[in-house]
Protein backbone atom coordinates (compact mmCIF):
# COMPACT_ATOMS: atom_id res chain seq x y z
CA UNK A 1 0.00 0.00 0.00
CA UNK A 2 1.35 3.75 -0.70
CA UNK A 3 0.49 5.44 2.31
CA UNK A 4 1.37 8.96 -0.06
CA UNK A 5 -1.85 8.16 -2.36
CA UNK A 6 -5.29 8.55 -1.39
CA UNK A 7 -6.71 5.12 -0.78
CA UNK A 8 -10.11 3.54 -0.72
CA UNK A 9 -11.30 1.83 2.41
CA UNK A 10 -14.24 0.24 3.11
CA UNK A 11 -13.71 0.78 7.10
CA UNK A 12 -14.97 4.50 7.66
CA UNK A 13 -13.04 4.94 10.17
CA UNK A 14 -9.68 4.09 8.25
CA UNK A 15 -11.00 6.08 5.48
CA UNK A 16 -11.73 9.21 7.63
CA UNK A 17 -8.16 8.60 9.37
CA UNK A 18 -6.20 8.40 5.52
CA UNK A 19 -8.50 11.03 3.48
CA UNK A 20 -7.61 13.76 6.78
CA UNK A 21 -5.08 16.14 5.55
CA UNK A 22 -4.14 19.74 6.04
CA UNK A 23 -6.55 21.65 4.08
CA UNK A 24 -5.45 25.34 2.66
CA UNK A 25 -8.28 26.68 1.09
CA UNK A 26 -12.09 26.64 2.57
CA UNK A 27 -15.04 27.54 0.88
CA UNK A 28 -17.33 29.98 2.46
CA UNK A 29 -20.04 27.84 3.63
CA UNK A 30 -21.31 28.06 6.93
CA UNK A 31 -20.99 25.13 9.81
CA UNK A 32 -23.68 24.94 11.71
CA UNK A 33 -23.11 25.40 15.53
CA UNK A 34 -24.78 21.80 16.45
CA UNK A 35 -22.09 20.08 13.71
CA UNK A 36 -19.51 21.76 15.76
CA UNK A 37 -20.92 21.12 19.36
CA UNK A 38 -21.37 17.21 17.90
CA UNK A 39 -17.60 17.09 17.04
CA UNK A 40 -15.98 18.36 19.66
CA UNK A 41 -18.12 16.36 21.92
CA UNK A 42 -16.73 13.43 20.22
CA UNK A 43 -13.53 14.45 20.26
CA UNK A 44 -14.02 15.12 24.47
CA UNK A 45 -13.74 11.08 24.57
CA UNK A 46 -9.81 11.26 23.74
CA UNK A 47 -7.95 9.98 26.61
CA UNK A 48 -6.26 11.82 29.37
CA UNK A 49 -4.20 11.26 31.86
CA UNK A 50 -6.23 10.35 35.05
CA UNK A 51 -8.94 11.79 33.10
CA UNK A 52 -7.86 15.15 33.68
CA UNK A 53 -9.42 16.52 30.72
CA UNK A 54 -6.65 20.07 29.76
CA UNK A 55 -8.47 20.83 26.70
CA UNK A 56 -10.15 24.32 26.45
CA UNK A 57 -11.54 25.64 23.00
CA UNK A 58 -12.87 28.85 21.60
CA UNK A 59 -15.16 28.49 18.57
CA UNK A 60 -14.53 31.98 16.19
CA UNK A 61 -17.15 32.73 13.45
CA UNK A 62 -18.15 36.08 11.97
CA UNK A 63 -16.99 39.15 13.68
CA UNK A 64 -15.13 37.69 16.21
CA UNK A 65 -13.38 35.64 13.75
CA UNK A 66 -12.56 38.54 11.40
CA UNK A 67 -11.36 41.23 13.88
CA UNK A 68 -8.83 38.51 14.97
CA UNK A 69 -7.86 37.68 11.34
CA UNK A 70 -6.94 41.87 10.64
CA UNK A 71 -5.52 42.32 14.31
CA UNK A 72 -2.84 39.21 13.47
CA UNK A 73 -2.47 39.89 9.76
CA UNK A 74 -1.88 43.40 11.01
CA UNK A 75 0.67 42.56 13.43
CA UNK A 76 2.48 39.62 10.73
CA UNK A 77 3.07 42.89 8.28
CA UNK A 78 4.67 45.04 10.65
CA UNK A 79 6.93 42.44 11.70
CA UNK A 80 7.97 41.73 8.38
CA UNK A 81 8.71 45.43 7.98
CA UNK A 82 10.54 45.97 11.35
CA UNK A 83 12.05 42.36 12.13
CA UNK A 84 13.17 43.88 15.79
CA UNK A 85 9.25 43.33 16.71
CA UNK A 86 10.04 40.13 17.23
CA UNK A 87 10.57 40.00 21.02
CA UNK A 88 7.02 41.07 21.10
CA UNK A 89 5.53 37.90 19.37
CA UNK A 90 7.27 34.56 21.35
CA UNK A 91 5.87 30.99 21.24
CA UNK A 92 5.12 30.06 25.23
CA UNK A 93 6.32 26.56 24.61
CA UNK A 94 8.73 24.90 22.22
CA UNK A 95 7.25 23.56 19.15
CA UNK A 96 10.07 22.88 17.03
CA UNK A 97 13.81 21.65 18.13
CA UNK A 98 16.53 24.34 18.33
CA UNK A 99 18.57 22.61 16.50
CA UNK A 100 17.31 20.39 13.73
CA UNK A 101 18.86 17.08 12.70
CA UNK A 102 18.30 14.23 10.41
CA UNK A 103 15.91 12.79 9.38
CA UNK A 104 13.48 15.66 10.62
CA UNK A 105 15.08 18.45 8.92
CA UNK A 106 15.09 16.86 5.76
CA UNK A 107 10.85 15.87 6.13
CA UNK A 108 10.77 19.36 6.82
CA UNK A 109 12.63 20.67 3.89
CA UNK A 110 11.03 18.14 1.29
CA UNK A 111 7.61 19.44 2.72
CA UNK A 112 8.33 22.99 2.20
CA UNK A 113 9.61 22.32 -0.67
CA UNK A 114 7.17 20.41 -2.02
CA UNK A 115 4.01 22.81 -1.19
CA UNK A 116 5.93 25.79 -2.01
CA UNK A 117 7.00 24.31 -5.23
CA UNK A 118 3.63 23.73 -6.50
CA UNK A 119 2.59 26.82 -5.44
CA UNK A 120 5.31 28.13 -7.84
CA UNK A 121 6.67 30.22 -5.30
CA UNK A 122 10.66 30.22 -5.27
CA UNK A 123 13.31 30.36 -2.20
CA UNK A 124 13.93 34.09 -3.27
CA UNK A 125 10.46 35.43 -4.01
CA UNK A 126 9.85 36.66 -0.23
CA UNK A 127 7.13 38.97 -0.98
CA UNK A 128 4.70 35.42 -2.06
CA UNK A 129 6.38 33.58 0.96
CA UNK A 130 4.87 36.10 3.07
CA UNK A 131 1.20 36.14 1.71
CA UNK A 132 1.51 32.51 1.47
CA UNK A 133 2.14 32.30 4.88
CA UNK A 134 -0.17 34.82 6.00
CA UNK A 135 -3.22 33.10 4.70
CA UNK A 136 -2.42 30.92 8.32
CA UNK A 137 -4.32 33.86 9.87
CA UNK A 138 -7.01 34.06 7.52
CA UNK A 139 -7.61 30.35 8.53
CA UNK A 140 -7.78 29.77 4.99
CA UNK A 141 -10.90 31.66 4.13
CA UNK A 142 -12.23 28.64 6.64
CA UNK A 143 -15.78 30.11 8.51
CA UNK A 144 -14.44 28.68 11.60
CA UNK A 145 -11.53 29.31 13.35
CA UNK A 146 -10.71 27.00 17.16
CA UNK A 147 -8.29 28.06 19.11
CA UNK A 148 -6.97 25.54 22.08
CA UNK A 149 -5.42 26.76 25.45
CA UNK A 150 -4.25 24.85 28.05
CA UNK A 151 -3.99 25.75 32.17
CA UNK A 152 -0.02 26.97 32.27
CA UNK A 153 0.06 24.54 35.75
CA UNK A 154 -0.51 21.54 33.63
CA UNK A 155 2.47 19.30 32.66
CA UNK A 156 4.27 18.62 29.47
CA UNK A 157 1.85 15.35 29.13
CA UNK A 158 -1.31 17.67 28.67
CA UNK A 159 -0.05 18.63 25.30
CA UNK A 160 0.09 14.73 24.52
CA UNK A 161 -3.37 14.70 26.10
CA UNK A 162 -4.55 17.64 23.45
CA UNK A 163 -2.64 16.06 20.45
CA UNK A 164 -5.00 12.90 20.94
CA UNK A 165 -8.21 15.29 21.74
CA UNK A 166 -7.35 17.34 18.21
CA UNK A 167 -6.86 13.91 16.56
CA UNK A 168 -10.38 12.77 17.50
CA UNK A 169 -11.15 15.94 16.52
CA UNK A 170 -10.03 16.43 12.94
CA UNK A 171 -11.15 12.61 12.14
CA UNK A 172 -14.79 13.02 13.83
CA UNK A 173 -14.64 16.15 11.22
CA UNK A 174 -14.04 14.25 8.08
CA UNK A 175 -16.62 11.68 8.76
CA UNK A 176 -18.71 14.73 8.84
CA UNK A 177 -17.70 16.04 4.93
CA UNK A 178 -15.49 18.43 6.89
CA UNK A 179 -12.47 19.15 6.38
CA UNK A 180 -9.28 20.98 9.00
CA UNK A 181 -6.17 22.85 9.08
CA UNK A 182 -4.29 22.38 12.12
CA UNK A 183 -1.80 25.89 13.06
CA UNK A 184 1.17 26.14 15.16
CA UNK A 185 2.16 29.26 13.29
CA UNK A 186 -0.85 31.11 15.42
CA UNK A 187 1.31 30.39 18.51
CA UNK A 188 3.82 33.88 18.15
CA UNK A 189 0.61 35.97 18.15
CA UNK A 190 -0.53 34.75 21.63
CA UNK A 191 -0.44 38.02 23.01
CA UNK A 192 -2.64 39.51 20.83
CA UNK A 193 -4.81 35.76 20.72
CA UNK A 194 -5.73 35.40 24.42
CA UNK A 195 -6.96 38.96 25.01
CA UNK A 196 -9.13 38.86 21.71
CA UNK A 197 -10.85 35.27 23.45
CA UNK A 198 -11.22 36.42 26.83
CA UNK A 199 -8.81 33.88 28.11
CA UNK A 200 -7.54 33.52 31.49
CA UNK A 201 -3.78 34.70 32.87
CA UNK A 202 -3.33 31.03 33.29
CA UNK A 203 -3.97 29.61 29.90
CA UNK A 204 -1.52 28.75 27.21
CA UNK A 205 -2.31 29.24 23.40
CA UNK A 206 -1.34 25.73 22.20
CA UNK A 207 -2.10 26.48 18.29
CA UNK A 208 -5.24 27.16 16.32
CA UNK A 209 -7.26 25.74 13.60
CA UNK A 210 -9.06 26.20 10.44
CA UNK A 211 -12.27 23.93 10.36
CA UNK A 212 -14.73 24.01 7.15
CA UNK A 213 -16.29 23.00 3.85
CA UNK A 214 -12.36 22.33 1.97
CA UNK A 215 -12.73 23.89 -1.54
CA UNK A 216 -11.32 20.40 -3.14
CA UNK A 217 -10.49 22.28 -6.59
CA UNK A 218 -7.84 24.02 -4.92
CA UNK A 219 -4.48 23.70 -6.13
CA UNK A 220 -2.99 23.89 -3.02
CA UNK A 221 -5.12 21.09 -1.74
CA UNK A 222 -3.84 18.89 -3.57
CA UNK A 223 -0.67 18.53 -2.07
CA UNK A 224 -0.57 15.61 -0.27
CA UNK A 225 2.25 14.80 2.53
CA UNK A 226 4.22 11.83 2.38
CA UNK A 227 4.58 9.30 4.98
CA UNK A 228 7.31 6.83 5.53
CA UNK A 229 6.70 2.91 6.28
CA UNK A 230 5.30 1.89 8.95
CA UNK A 231 8.53 -0.73 8.80
CA UNK A 232 10.74 2.64 8.90
CA UNK A 233 9.81 3.47 12.59
CA UNK A 234 8.50 0.05 14.15
CA UNK A 235 11.21 -2.28 15.91
CA UNK A 236 9.47 -5.89 16.70
CA UNK A 237 10.79 -7.63 19.59
CA UNK A 238 9.32 -11.25 20.47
Amino acid sequence: MNLNEPTHFDNPVDAAIDSRQSMREFLPDAVPKASIEHLLELASRAPSGTNTQPWKVYVLQGASRNTLVDKVCAAHDALRADPSLASQYCEEYDYYPEKWISPYIDRRRENGWGLYGLLGITKGDKDKMHAQHQRNYRFFDAPVGLMFTLDRQMGRGSLLDYGMFMQNLMVAARGHGLHSCPQAAWNGFSSIILPHLGANPNEMLVCGMALGFADETALVNTYRTPRVAAGEFTTWLE
